[in-house]
């Protein structure tokens, strides 16, 4: 065990402090005892450190086995005290030598952090990638840093010691030391190779003056790499972000399902039933009966709550896209495919995919959906890849689709494999007891969308919506609704408000029709004109009416050209 040197302080003002606190962090060095006639911050701080401390001169004597004493009271007084009465082979320290000793021990301590400080500089200027270069206010070279050799080839050895004015008289080192002013975005050839590169160079001030100059520098083919990384960089981002933008989650629950009658209650109950489980369900029901909902409040309700709900419309996509649409597709698959896509079902894993109107999907999709139902695996289109997938469908449509397998049109398979729960849901004119809770729900959300504070409809209005058949369902009260609230300026919607929206002549099916005998084409001209007023001028609202008028939307199209 190394021997320790016990030492002992008199005097703990600022100069005994400061030596205490130096020679406590010193390994071999034990201090013993420290002395002051008043209790200063320094006697305070040995204290906390445990170590012994007195209060007068003669205290301190007694203590035993002290190899130093260091006086740091500089009291000639107490300097004589200690000489005369100190053991023979204790040495006192004067505050002269205490301080001397101090200045050495301080110098040391810088010494040691500059050699720190430069190692860690070395450290840091060697595992850059740019290229360093350092010269003195006379322009000799100084240093160069291993990039530097890597990019001009030229070995450090060479380089350091040289002057810059010679070997790179226009470089921008050399710029910065005859300017005195930094250079930026330099483009210059350097070393043997010809390497064009990129400098910035700036003056190194020490003391309010210029000793020297710096340059960095780093090869355009390397600022090239970086381009291009940080491009391919932004693309994954699109795709992740393109890939997000098509992933959502249910938007609707239980609770937003309005109903009370017996019919639609069922329903309500088998959908909350159905949920929990991870089977397949075929939602049916006439056009507006809210199947959307009710998809997204089973997935909502389900155990993949928390996974992405995917909402596919195999009437809106165009046949020619609607299986990249599906499956995705591989980079250059065809024409214009510049980049891999995931598909649909791929975005869905481990969540809920909501096929609405199944009933037009094309014969050759129907057997690929068949076989993700099967296996739930795929290709991507132009891909070899099989893809397997955790997906639970939901199928929508307003058609019968066993009719459709009686004439060939839809596959007995895949309706099978579809149809494993079926929810159908009621028209609206089967439980027209709910209209007055749908028309309070739709007052209070037009109300936040307008701005507006309507409370309620005239009776007269009540009973129009109550007599009126509604052959668009909930989503045609929805927009009938709209338009009313839109229009009302005070907070009671009149019967004159529906009137602009649903026609006397339509108001009950039972009422006689008109007995004058019009021609064939004025009669479709009206009966055009009423399908479009009941749901609207758009495009989702032309082709619901085609659908109502069965005729196909191009035709329906042409009829609206000849009318105008």
């Amino acid at each position: 065990m190394a021997y320790k040197v016990r030492v002992g302080i008199v005097g703990m003002g600022r100069g005994g402090s400061t030596i205490y606190k130096t020679l406590r962090g010193i390994e071999h060095i034990e201090i013993g005892m420290v002395c002051d006639l008043v209790n200063t911050s320094g006697m305070e701080i040995a204290t906390v450190d445990g170590v012994p401390t007195c209060i007068s001169l003669e205290d301190f004597l007694k203590v035993e086995n002290l190899d130093v004493i260091i006086e740091a009271t500089g009291v000639q007084s107490v300097q004589l005290e200690l000489k005369r009465s100190k053991r023979a082979a204790t040495t006192v320290i004067e505050a002269q030598g205490a301080n001397l000793m101090m200045h050495i021990i301080e110098e040391k301590e810088k010494l040691a952090d500059i050699r720190r400080y430069k190692g860690e500089l070395d450290a840091i200027l060697n595992s850059v990638q740019e290229a360093i270069e350092v010269a003195g206010i006379d322009g000799k070279i100084k240093y160069v840093n291993p990039s530097f050799c890597r990019v001009t080839s030229i070995p450090a050895g060479q380089r350091i010691g040289n002057n810059i004015f010679e070997v790179s008289p226009s470089g921008a080192l050399a710029r910065s030391l005859r300017t005195h002013e930094p250079v930026f975005a330099h483009r210059a050839l350097v070393g043997g190779t010809n390497v064009e590169v990129i400098s910035n160079s700036a003056p190194i001030v020490v003391d309010g003056k210029m000793a020297g100059a710096v340059v960095v520098f780093q090869p355009l083919t390397d600022i090239y790499k970086l381009m291009e990384q940080l491009r391919a960089s932004n693309q994954v981002i699109y795709e992740l972000q393109s890939r997000i933008n098509q992933i959502s989650t249910s938007s609707y629950t239980f609770d937003d399902l309005i109903g009370s009658h017996p019919e639609f209650e069922c329903a309500l109950d088998f959908a909350r039933k159905a949920a929990k489980s991870n089977s397949t369900i075929l939602i049916t029901g006439e056009s507006g009966t809210g199947k959307e909902l009710f998809a997204h409040a089973i997935h909502g309700a389900s155990l993949r709550w928390d996974k992405p709900f995917i909402k596919v419309n195999c009437a809106a996509i165009p046949e020619t896209l609607l299986e990249s649409e599906f499956f995705g597709h591989e980079k250059g698959a065809f024409t214009g495919a510049s980049k891999t896509k995931l598909g649909k079902m791929e975005l869905a894993n481990g969540g809920t995919i909501f096929l609405d109107e199944i009933g037009d999907m094309n014969p050759y999709l129907q057997a690929k959906l068949l076989r993700v139902l099967q296996e739930m695996e795929f290709e991507r289109v132009g891909g070899t890849q099989t893809i397997k997938v955790d997906v639970r469908v939901i199928a929508a449509t307003n058609r019968n689709l066993l009719e459709m397998v009686k004439r060939g049109e839809f596959r007995d398979d895949l309706y099978y494999r579809l149809n494993v729960l079926e929810l159908r849901l009621p028209p609206l004119r089967k439980h027209k007891e709910d209209i007055p809770a749908y028309v309070q729900s739709l007052i209070l959300k037009f109300n936040r969308k307008f701005g507006k504070h309507v409370t309620g409809l005239t009776a007269q209005a009540e009973d129009m919506l109550m007599n009126y058949n509604w052959p668009g369902n909930i989503r045609e009260i929805q927009n009938v609704l709209e338009r009313a609230m839109v229009s009302v300026e005070g907070e009671i919607i009149t019967h004159k408000h529906i009137l602009n929206f649903i026609t006397p002549q339509t108001i009950n099916d039972h009422e006689p029709m008109v007995e004058k005998i019009i021609p064939l084409e004025e009669l479709e001209k009206q009966m055009i004109q009423k399908a479009l007023r009941q749901y609207g001028n758009s495009v989702e609202g032309k082709k619901e009416a085609a659908k109502v008028l069965k005729i196909s939307l191009a035709t329906l199209y042409n009829k609206l050209k000849t009318m105008s």
